[in-house]
């Protein structure tokens, strides 16, 4: 949870603490039921704001959780394809760069030949995890 997070939600439950203590006045006229009712009207908009601030706070940690496993899924695709490309000796003398986000593999750099180029679109489309392959690769000149 964030710092900040950590001090609203601690004001929070300081203010209540004090509003209750607040009425323990023992010269209020009302009954501990009437002062217990008071005291309850007082919080809840303390306590809606706490609810606020932990939905808030479960809603951010949520997302960095998906955005960490969106880039360790990514850096998976990205090390399987570079294995397969690596491997393949059709491809021996070529220098395949290889990025991937949310599933999509960009392959840039250099290949001998337009038959190398589409040997390694296709093997990249075969990997597990690679949902399209973006094609940056450029042909050797000569």
């Amino acid at each position: 949870m964030k710092t900040n997070h950590r001090l609203t939600l601690a004001a929070i439950a300081s203010l209540a603490a004090s509003l209750a203590l607040g009425g323990c006045d023992r010269n209020d006229t009302r009954t501990v039921g009437q002062q217990l009712d008071a005291a309850i009207a007082q919080m809840k908009p303390a306590a809606e704001r706490a609810k606020e601030e932990a939905k808030k706070a479960a809603d951010e940690t949520r997302a960095m959780g998906a955005s960490a496993g969106e880039k360790i899924e990514d850096a998976t695709v990205s090390t399987r394809v570079k294995a397969v490309l690596s491997s393949d000796k059709q491809l021996g003398d070529s220098k395949i760069d290889v990025d991937t986000k949310n599933g999509v593999v960009t392959l840039s750099g250099a290949v001998a030949n337009s038959q190398a180029r589409d040997h390694a679109l296709e093997l990249a489309r075969n990997v597990k995890g690679v949902n399209s392959v973006n094609d940056q690769l450029a042909v050797k000149a000569g």
